[in-house]
């Protein structure tokens, strides 16, 4: 019986529009400390969130695009957040090295690693395809307000746009 109860605990519900973003604690790629949401407090904010090295395809895809259409609106945010989990964590220096060496030093800003509780996350996005991108859009006060998983695809990219007009359409 106390296995059970204790997976039961275990279990984290599917993160919905309409929920504050749990916290999420990582690190730029310029080594300062990154909290989410409290980094992107007043602005709404893209996330694209990446399990796997593969699924750094679908996330830069996605924020390409995205900064492209809504990087210098200043009421905006968007940052890359690889998951990176296990025995990876041994290679902190050598991987974030090698990130910081692969983007352009002004968007250093724009990544944030984070090492450990990947598999909480994973249950929160409702986790399927490791080489997907996973993304959250947070309204100014860190609401969740649209998530979606999978590579950047028109009719998925044309749903972020509407939210991103209303949410800022809103009062400030």
């Amino acid at each position: 019986m106390l296995p059970m109860i204790l997976m039961a605990s275990s279990v984290i519900s599917v993160l919905s529009p309409g929920e504050p973003m749990p916290p999420l604690k990582g690190e730029f790629l310029t080594g300062r400390e990154a909290r989410l949401p409290g980094v992107a407090s007043g602005r709404v904010a893209l996330l694209a969130l990446g399990f796997t090295y593969d699924s750094r395809l679908a996330v830069e895809a996605w924020v390409g695009r995205f900064r492209k259409d809504f990087g210098t609106n200043p009421q905006v945010a968007f940052y890359e957040v690889p998951m990176i989990g296990g025995m990876a964590r041994l290679g902190k220096w050598f991987i974030d090295s090698g990130m910081r060496r692969g983007t352009p030093r002004k968007d250093h800003e724009n990544v944030i690693t984070v090492y450990g509780g990947a598999g909480p996350w994973k249950q929160r996005l409702g986790f399927q395809s490791p080489d997907a991108a996973y993304l959250i859009l947070l309204d100014r006060r860190g609401v969740v307000r649209w998530r979606h998983n999978g590579a950047l695809e028109e009719g998925s990219y044309k749903a972020l746009t509407i939210q991103m007009a209303a949410l800022l359409s809103e009062p400030q």
